[in-house]
């Protein structure tokens, strides 16, 4: 899979940009500031529907003149001798719309599968270092592009965990019984649904991606530390944790949906009281945790520096052996956001190595010289939101 060409409309800071890229290593330069980044965030966000740099998408949309209300993003990809001509609407007032060759879809999450990303930025850092919304974060995201249909679980959940969460509220406030708990028993079921094809699924990727993680991370690390990734849920144990805390959760591994919803419906009893008090729902995906480990010791607050970083790179390395593997366009698309101005030098020269022959490599740098030689194969210059051939 690669871009053969990018098309922007009133995206971050281009009024317009025609951009041409070629299979292999294509090289964005230029000081901060100028949108580099800013063509590349538009080509993740067409494969994900999601920003490594923003939540929600109104700040992609072009702020300089306030009568601007729509950004395009455009591209045409090419795999397997056929090309596919991809459109996303992002509109301020109405919904985001998508077209696939020139045809209306009904839904912008419809374009999902086209292209796959992966995209490894400073920010990844956050999955190692910060809270379990990064990690999550990062398993629905590869969830999503192995399995694109995803998206509309993760919407579904979040609208039954929104209306479930008001009901409990209003019980809190008003003391509701009756009729308006029985109300929330239909919600424990359609949150029983949803959530625990989630769990299901991300505990399934965990599995499918730890060998890839292993391997991965020997790689491009110098010291050969042994790496696991593991997953934490709501739904085990006894305890609840109060907030977005993982350190009361227990392990999950190896379930079945079926099971998943037993585990579900049983906790959720469990807890009942204790939702009503609070108004909040307290267990299911939304709480879980996904979690690393770095010589048996968690990766957050042990790992050094360097191995941070080697780690939250081996999880995009492995990211892109998965979707290989398991997806229909073949390579994804690497994206490398301003990144080796961060690594030092030994991991620079591992990770060109381990880059290189990927089909298509879109890469950001403010000064070309932190880009080993051989990962400087066509180079645009970026500047003000004006893109130009380079050396």
């Amino acid at each position: 899979m690669f871009i053969k060409h990018l098309s922007l409309a009133n995206f971050r800071n281009y009024e317009n940009a025609e951009v041409a890229l070629e299979p292999g290593v294509n090289l964005f330069v230029g000081p901060n500031g100028q949108g580099k980044t800013n063509l590349v965030e538009a080509i993740r966000y067409l494969s994900t529907l999601s920003s490594h740099r923003v939540s929600g998408y109104l700040p992609l949309i072009r702020h300089a003149q306030p009568e601007i209300d729509q950004a395009i993003i455009r591209v045409l990809a090419h795999h397997d001798s056929r090309d596919a001509l991809l459109e996303l609407e992002l509109n301020r007032h109405t919904p985001n719309r998508a077209r696939i060759n020139k045809a209306n879809s009904s839904r912008a999450r419809d374009i999902l599968g086209y292209v796959n990303t992966v995209t490894f930025a400073p920010e990844d850092l956050d999955i190692v270092k910060k809270d379990p919304s990064n990690r999550r974060d990062f398993i629905d995201e590869l969830l999503i592009q192995v399995s694109p249909r995803f998206a509309g679980v993760f919407t579904d959940y979040e609208r039954v965990l929104r209306q479930r969460n008001t009901l409990l509220r209003t019980a809190r406030q008003t003391g509701a019984k009756g009729t308006s708990l029985s109300t929330l028993d239909a919600w424990d079921e359609n949150l029983i649904k949803f959530g625990s094809e989630i769990v299901a699924a991300r505990v399934a990727l965990v599995e499918r991606l730890r060998p890839l993680l292993t391997e991965a991370y020997q790689a491009i690390a110098i010291a050969n530390n042994e790496p696991r990734i593991l997953m934490k849920s709501s739904l085990m144990g006894a305890t609840i944790s109060e907030d977005d805390d993982a350190e009361s959760l227990e392990y999950i591994d190896d379930v079945s949906v079926v099971e998943v919803e037993a585990l579900y419906r049983g906790k959720l009893q469990s807890v009942r009281s204790k939702e009503l008090e609070r108004g909040i729902t307290m267990v299911g995906p939304h709480r879980d945790d996904l979690v690393l480990l770095l010589s048996q010791l968690p990766a957050k607050g042990y790992a050094s520096h360097g191995e941070s970083w080697s780690f939250a790179l081996a999880l995009r390395l492995a990211s892109i052996n998965l979707l290989r593997a398991e997806t229909r366009s073949g390579d994804p698309v690497l994206i490398l956001d301003d990144v080796f101005a961060e690594l030092d030098s030994g991991r620079r020269s591992r990770l060109a190595e381990l880059v290189s022959t990927n089909e298509q490599v879109l890469i950001t740098a403010a000064v070309g010289e932190d880009v080993p030689s051989e990962l400087r194969a066509r180079v645009f210059n970026v500047k003000a939101g004006e893109v130009s051939d380079g050396e």
